[in-house]
């Protein structure tokens, strides 16, 4: 009764915690945009048909602060993931989040906002917010990557029409799985989506057709400029297909070099594969021919070529780099091949972009209280239809993980008594019957029973063979010193 009454003060405690904290919000927000100039809070309330109220109740709050938007404006990679993550508490809600790349394919948070639901209106409110925020438009060169969410999709379509809208690949993935699982199908996936030009995309996606022709329709549905490489612009210099997160691990401070550690990396795997012969054809055009007579034109003009690799990442393909390598060997004046990588992969690049921190601030007692004349409220508590889950619906790819780490699984699977090989019960519960009938022991002895000590086995009955069943510390055979057969 004590840990009750406990539990019952700790939850009232929490209770009032909560209701303390939606009071001072605004005092949060006037000290986060005092600390960090140039942070961007804007806070939302339920409509008040009474306009004398001196209450407002919470809706929704978005907050950027000012030096992770500035880091993100000169880190001069215009690619953003948007996702959504469920709240968890006494008053649940949705965290819509906005988050860039930096040079080094790391994740960079720039935007988060608490709303109500992840609906059409949170999230064109949301995209409002942030096209005011950082001077979007409808012309932008942004690309967005998102889990194809259908309030989502209809938000960016009415307040970015002509911007780039890519859809999750694992997402994708997960919703194929289920009619057509395995290795085979994942890897026809692949090589339509993976591959830079239309004709590979043709090719891929006529193997996949002669694969399976259902699964072949299925792919066609989606458009292909929302999921595919050889459609995806240039302007964002990023050919990434998933909504990842990856933490940056590495201590910026001690890196040295022209280019990112990622950067560095990708330019050396492409340089032990520059087995090519290249052909002048004048204009500083070039032809280049690979080893499997894959053959491309490089334009060292415009930065381009018919892999379209380089135009899409920034960073020189295989047969670019085969050119600039030919043409120091003649003494052309044509630089490093650091110096043909765009400047979102350099190194004094990703340095600034990570040199604006962001500055603490007091605790509550020593925060200043913001001139208003209303106070917040705690949010109203959305109940969603129908009866709530204790646990979240794992997706397919997350079983499969579970299974190749090691980690047993006891969906779709039967138990099995381990001493008498019956499927159903366990060693415990098992009667050691199977259609009424006596099972078998698992191992050396001719024993018959249940794994409990009853019937036969309790009483030290012989079975059919003249061998004692029963205990070796009872009667019977083993009391005698006779061994059972």
């Amino acid at each position: 009764m004590n840990v009750f009454r406990a539990k019952t003060e700790a939850f009232k405690h929490v209770m009032t915690g909560y209701a303390v904290q939606y009071v001072v919000l605004r005092d949060y927000a006037f000290k986060l945009q005092t600390r960090n100039p140039g942070t961007t809070v804007k806070i939302e309330v339920e409509s008040e048909p009474n306009h004398v109220s001196e209450t407002r109740i919470l809706k929704r709050i978005y907050a950027c602060l000012g030096p992770l938007k500035k880091g993100f404006l000169d880190g001069k990679r215009y690619y953003l993931g948007l996702n959504g993550y469920f709240m968890k508490g006494p008053y649940p809600g949705m965290i819509l989040t906005v988050v860039g790349l930096d040079g080094n394919s790391c994740t960079y948070p720039l935007v988060y906002v608490v709303v109500e639901y992840e609906n059409i209106n949170s999230w064109t409110w949301f995209l409002s917010c942030l096209r005011d925020d950082i001077n979007l438009n409808e012309n932008s060169n942004f690309a967005f990557i998102s889990d194809r969410q259908k309030g989502m999709l209809q938000a960016v379509a009415t307040i970015f029409p002509c911007i780039e809208h890519r859809f999750c690949l694992r997402h994708i993935h997960e919703n194929m799985k289920v009619k057509w699982m395995g290795k085979v199908f994942k890897e026809a996936l692949w090589n339509c989506v993976a591959v830079t030009t239309v004709q590979e995309y043709n090719h891929g996606m006529e193997e996949l057709k002669d694969m399976n022709n259902d699964c072949y329709k299925w792919i066609k549905a989606i458009p292909y400029e929302h999921w595919t490489r050889f459609h995806f612009i240039g302007r964002a210099h990023c050919d990434g297909l998933l909504v990842y997160v990856r933490p940056l691990t590495q201590e910026i401070d001690k890196e040295v070099g022209p280019l990112t550690p990622t950067a560095t990396l990708i330019l050396e795997k492409k340089r032990d594969g520059t087995h090519c012969k290249d052909v002048f054809c004048g204009n500083d055009k070039y032809q280049v021919t690979g080893l499997w007579m894959d053959q491309c034109v490089v334009d060292m003009n415009n930065h381009t070529c018919s892999c379209r690799k380089w135009e899409l990442t920034g960073i020189p393909c295989m047969h670019a780099l085969v050119e600039i390598l030919d043409m120091r060997k003649d003494k052309i004046n044509i630089g490093l091949p650091q110096s043909r990588v765009h400047p979102t992969y350099w190194l004094s690049t990703w340095k600034e972009m990570h040199s604006f921190k962001i500055e603490p601030i007091n605790g509550r007692r020593m925060c200043v209280n913001y001139p208003c004349p209303t106070t917040l409220l705690l949010p109203k508590h959305h109940v969603p239809i129908g009866r709530p889950k204790k646990k979240r619906r794992k997706y397919v790819v997350e079983w499969e993980e579970m299974v190749k780490g090691g980690r047993a699984l006891r969906k779709e699977k039967s138990v099995t008594c381990s001493k008498w090989e019956n499927i159903g019960p366990n060693k415990r519960s098992c009667k050691g019957e199977v259609d009424g009938k006596k099972g078998k022991k698992h191992g050396g002895g001719n024993g018959a029973g249940p794994c409990k000590q009853s019937g036969a086995w309790r009483k030290g009955k012989k079975d059919g063979g003249g061998n004692a069943v029963g205990p070796s510390k009872q009667g019977g055979a083993r009391k005698k010193g006779k061994k059972v057969v």
